[in-house]
């Protein structure tokens, strides 16, 4: 009766130093995840700190994108193939007329847009016109051309150029030309310059300057 007490004593005790080595580790593992989601947090809190910092834009400034495509479709967009275009880089009224061939899907074009933009702003009222003609694909006028115009409030003359036969029109622009854009076409009555390359505003301001 002894022996069998002592050992069911000892067989009880084991089981209480197990559940409580279990219990430990369990809790053990309970506070390290805390900690770990607290860290994790504490990161993201500090990311997003310097985030704001940087970009120095709130909430209020930021439109949601689905209220910009909505705005985009109701948007008129010109539309031409080459032969309707042709009339835009042949008038002569006595204005200098700057043409710049870009796409939204076309960096370097989109990081000289506000040049354009510049300059349109400050030489309207000096006879100088500022035409975007666009060679965005067709189904994607509504989904990245439109928003695109509207996001960054584009006031220049913005048409999109549909016509699938490159090999035949981009010669027309000029004899020159590879067909790699950015490209640009600024002419005057009979005088006309193209540039197979992307502009600063000073260089843009510089060619514009020569046909005052």
């Amino acid at each position: 009766m002894k022996i069998v007490l002592r050992k069911t004593s000892i067989y009880f005790l084991f089981k209480c130093l197990l559940n409580y080595k279990i219990f430990n580790e369990v809790l053990f593992s309970f506070m390290l995840m805390k900690l770990k989601l607290l860290f994790i947090a504490i990161l993201l809190m500090v990311s997003c700190g310097k985030n704001k910092k940087g970009n120095d834009i709130s909430a209020s400034e930021v439109e949601p994108i689905e209220h910009v495509e909505t705005k985009a479709i109701d948007i008129p967009l010109e539309i031409y193939d080459y032969a309707g275009l042709e009339t835009f880089l042949n008038l002569k009224d006595d204005k200098i007329h700057v043409v710049n061939f870009w796409a939204t899907w076309c960096a370097p074009c989109v990081k000289e847009l506000p040049y354009f933009e510049k300059l349109n702003d400050a030489y309207k009222e000096k006879g100088v016109e500022v035409m975007l003609v666009s060679l965005d694909f067709p189904h994607l006028y509504d989904k990245k051309l439109k928003p695109f115009i509207v996001k960054n409030n584009l006031q220049s003359k913005v048409v999109a150029l549909d016509d699938a036969d490159m090999n035949a029109w981009i010669p027309k622009v000029d004899e020159s030309w590879s067909g790699s854009i950015p490209a640009t076409v600024i002419y005057k009555n009979g005088d006309s310059h193209f540039y197979e390359q992307s502009f600063t505003y000073e260089e843009l301001e510089k060619e514009v300057k020569k046909m005052l």
